[in-house]
């Protein structure tokens, strides 16, 4: 294929009209699978726009698994078989636990916080102080026990917009904090459920869903995401998946694999993807991945959100969207559980929501941490000669991966003498195995652009022998 006719038109960033077009193609089987696609040069001279315009639509292709880069030779279709029936359709966080610190550290590389100097206060203490001023007498008795409707809708909007939900207002319920949805969870999928979860992962699913009495089965990953092999192997029948961006290894699971996935939950009566979309609205590169939950047209995927990681965690605000069978039996043996949200915070937060100001305070987040993942990928440059940097362009942490064989809580505590908190990637496995190369994880979020470039040449002070 030497050239795509391509009508570009004002109004939308010209590198997403040309991915959405190749990528309908692709669905709708326009153009093969295996079939090479024009090389951005190429490309870039036929729709008269500039080669890193292409670079973008490709780069975008390329993390959601549409087309494959091989090298030497070009871009091409993807193989996913799956494509040909389907219909195009419009807290997680965990740090270590350490039981005891050494010392306070003058630089905490934690992946756990928020940047909270920027927490919009003057808009929370004025959308407080006007609802307390409007409220009536209503909002102080027990509401609807999946929420307030007004904020069901407007996160139902918002999802659809922003991360491309299917969902329905009926199908929200709203609660504090994803411990909570996820005790609901268990209640719906039952004591029987035997849950396959990836490894590294978040912590804290695994440590409630297992204190919960389910049965938990580690499934190991691979570039694309958790393998469909091993799943099938493990006799599960729900899997705990974070498909957008992985955490904490940040692997962003590709269509063909997620096409995979939903595939399963055919092949067996009662299988479950639980969807936990934590931190999606920051991605630094292109555009955000969109949620496994828009392609699922079997009613399979419960869908998991929270405001902890853009707002704030003292928020304590999260949904959960459940599909239609599980609302089903949620609304005939469930429906009498109490909402644990105040009234008075969902009123607040719909109120954040509808007159703007939430997506007003994402792009001043999103500026902020991509000038620190900037800023912090440019100083740890040096430590490139001992460590493979990855989990970039998205999040709010990046992974430094020795290149050679070394202990990682060794590195953990050089770098403590030196007063520099970092931590490793081994608490957040399952399991006793070790992986051969030792991974740190470096948050940026909860640290000062100062603090971030003192801070990594501490590192290269306390690694300097590995360099």
């Amino acid at each position: 294929m030497n050239e795509l006719t391509i009508v570009l038109r004002d109004g939308q960033p010209l590198y997403e009209q040309i991915y959405t077009f190749i990528k309908e193609a692709i669905i709708n089987g326009e153009i093969p699978f295996k079939t090479k696609l024009p090389s951005t040069r190429t490309l870039a001279l036929h729709l008269q726009v500039s080669r890193s315009t292409i670079n973008l639509a490709y780069e975008q292709l390329m993390s959601e698994g549409y087309i494959e880069a091989v090298a030497g030779s070009g871009y091409y279709v993807a193989e996913i078989e799956e494509l040909l029936s389907i219909k195009k359709q419009s807290d997680c966080l965990n740090s270590p636990v350490h039981k005891k610190e050494k010392k306070k550290c003058d630089y905490d590389f934690s992946p756990r916080g928020i940047d909270l100097s920027s927490f919009p206060y003057n808009i929370w203490k004025k959308i407080s102080k006007e609802v307390l001023t409007d409220v009536k007498k209503e909002l102080f008795a027990i509401g609807d026990p999946q929420g307030e409707i007004g904020l069901r809708q407007a996160i139902a909007s918002y999802l659809y917009s922003a991360r491309g939900v299917h969902c329905e207002p009926e199908q929200m319920i709203i609660g504090a904090g994803n411990e909570y949805l996820l005790i609901l969870l268990h209640q719906l999928l039952g004591i029987s459920a035997k849950i396959a979860i990836e490894t590294p992962t978040y912590k804290q699913a695994y440590r409630v869903l297992s204190s919960l009495g389910h049965e938990i089965r580690t499934i190991e990953m691979d570039t694309y995401g958790m393998r469909i092999d091993k799943l099938e192997e493990s006799g599960c029948n729900a899997a705990y998946v974070m498909p957008s961006h992985q955490y904490p290894t940040g692997i962003v699971m590709s269509i063909k694999r997620r096409l995979e996935l939903l595939t399963w939950t055919k092949q067996a009566p009662n299988r479950y993807i639980i969807e936990d979309d934590y931190d999606s609205e920051f991605r630094y590169k292109g555009k955000p991945i969109p949620a496994l939950q828009g392609i699922d047209q079997n009613e399979t995927v419960v869908y998991l959100g929270t405001f902890s990681r853009s707002i704030a965690p003292a928020i304590r605000i999260s949904y959960m969207v459940l599909p239609k069978p599980l609302l089903n039996l949620y609304q005939e043996h469930f429906a009498f559980y109490a909402s644990t949200v105040s009234r008075i915070d969902q009123e607040m937060l719909t109120r954040f929501l509808t007159e703007g100001y939430y997506e007003r305070h994402l792009n001043k987040m999103k500026a902020l941490y991509r000038s620190k993942h900037d800023l912090l990928l440019n100083a740890l440059k040096p430590l490139m000669k001992g460590f493979l940097i990855s989990g970039e362009h998205a999040g709010m942490h990046l992974l430094l991966t020795a290149r050679k064989n070394l202990e990682e809580q060794k590195l953990i505590d050089l770098a403590e003498s030196y007063g520099v908190k970092v931590y490793g990637m081994s608490s957040n496995e399952i399991g006793e195995d070790k992986k051969e190369h030792a991974t740190i994880i470096l948050g940026y979020a909860n640290i000062t652009e100062s603090e971030i470039e003192q801070g990594v040449q501490k590192l290269l002070e306390a690694w300097k022998e590995y360099l």
